[in-house]
């Protein structure tokens, strides 16, 4: 069985849903698009 550290690390990154981009994952993120994608200029 995994140890839940290994487990976390084993997890694929998580991609942005308008860019496909590699999301920068913060502590508290939920978000599913990219901070770029998200910029409030755009």
């Amino acid at each position: 069985m995994l140890g839940l550290v290994e487990f976390f690390k084993s997890l694929p990154k998580k991609k942005c849903n308008k860019c496909g981009q590699d999301i920068f994952e913060k502590a508290d993120c939920y978000g599913n698009i990219c901070d770029e994608c998200d910029h409030p200029a755009r």
